[in-house]
């Protein structure tokens, strides 16, 4: 995904609200203004921070308290940012199996098949894409290409 996309799929503050500096990223979703130093929040970073205070907070909880929509926090789920608590009632489906899941698209099992599923196709694209070009072809080993004459 660029860079772009990012910033539009979790609202990553790119201008201060205090008084229109750049915000700077600090990590884990916190943002610096580089003129008045003031901090603001991307999605993700307001999600984490109410989950670390409110352990077990359903998506509805999270939305209705800091404004963060449910479909984006599905979305932190389904990408593997953040992961739904032991024991909880609820869960994600791996997209293959059906398996529960806390987060991700795969259960482990299947993030395994799925990853060999795209190395093969690639050594597949890899090997159409030197043909032709002798990379493939068996060459005639030991055998010499060019003679001397004396």
């Amino acid at each position: 995904m660029s860079v772009l996309g990012l910033l539009e799929k979790y609202n990553v503050p790119r201008v201060c609200k205090e008084c229109g500096g750049v915000m700077i990223f600090k990590g884990v979703g916190e943002y610096h203004c580089e003129d008045c130093g003031a901090v603001d929040y991307d999605d993700y970073g307001k999600v984490r921070g109410y989950i670390e205070a409110n352990k077990g907070a359903t998506a509805a909880q999270i939305e209705q308290a800091i404004g963060v929509s449910q479909r984006t926090v599905r979305r932190l789920l389904k990408d593997g940012r953040i992961e739904i608590t032991e024991g909880s009632k609820v869960f994600l489906r791996c997209e293959l199996c059906g398996k529960q899941i806390r987060s991700g698209e795969y259960c482990p099992e299947c993030e395994i098949k799925v990853h060999r599923n795209l190395e093969e196709k690639q050594r597949e694209m890899l090997h159409k894409a030197t043909q032709g070009f002798g990379l493939d072809q068996k060459s005639e080993e030991g055998q010499r290409r060019f003679t001397r004459d004396n």
